[in-house]
């Protein structure tokens, strides 16, 4: 019978798992102190990761200021303007027109006009080129302007003529300040500005003024 042999315990065996011990016991307190600047980290990091992904809430953008240029166009035109009662105030007709939203006005080549007065009095106009506001009661007429306010019973035809006039429709007003023509009856008037107001019944001529009268019998 072969003889026993008891082996004794190796010392090198505790000394290996103590050493792993105490290392494993350094590593969680090397992670415990880098925890708070990890966590730290993954913070800054998951916030600029939702900033960057967050869609961007539109606000209301100013609106851009109209530019001079027409918004719609008419050509061989007809526009009409009536009283709260239905009946005829104005008519605006021409070759061309343009409409300018930034000023609410018209520009009408070959413009031809008819205005009725509530008393049913008549104003006609025509020029080359126009320049009307939004309703039509201010007309500025350029090149060959001519305005003729019919007669009423009684009385004559008053006409006006020259490169510039300046019609308000509602007020029956008259205006230039260049050269301008006024016929009535047989009288001429030739004045280097004027300002009519039918309603007062006044006429203001400015600069030099030339009249011709018919011989008086």
């Amino acid at each position: 019978m072969s003889p026993r042999v008891a082996l004794a315990p190796s010392a090198a065996a505790p000394r290996a798992s103590a050493s792993a011990s105490l290392w494993a016991s350094r590593v969680v307190e090397q992670l415990s102190s880098y925890l708070p600047l990890l966590l730290m980290a993954l913070l800054a990091l998951g916030t600029w990761w939702l900033v960057k992904n967050t869609p961007l809430i539109e606000t209301d953008r100013p609106a851009a200021p109209l530019r001079h240029e027409p918004d719609y166009t008419m050509t061989q035109f007809v526009v009409q303007r009536f009283a709260p009662n239905g009946t005829l105030r104005a008519q605006i007709e021409g070759d061309l027109m343009r409409h300018y939203p930034d000023t609410d006005t018209l520009e009408i080549d070959r413009v031809r006009m008819r205005s009725i007065a509530p008393d049913g009095r008549v104003t006609r106009a025509n020029a080359k080129r126009a320049i009307a506001n939004g309703d039509g009661t201010e007309v500025q007429l350029f090149g060959d302007a001519h305005v003729v306010r019919e007669p009423m019973a009684g009385e004559d035809a008053i006409e006006f003529r020259g490169e510039f006039l300046d019609a308000f429709l509602d007020s029956e007003r008259v205006r230039s300040h260049l050269p301008v023509t006024l016929t009535r009856g047989g009288a001429e008037i030739r004045a280097e500005a004027l300002d009519y107001d039918n309603v007062e019944r006044v006429v203001q001529l400015k600069g030099r003024v030339r009249a011709t009268f018919p011989p008086t019998r």
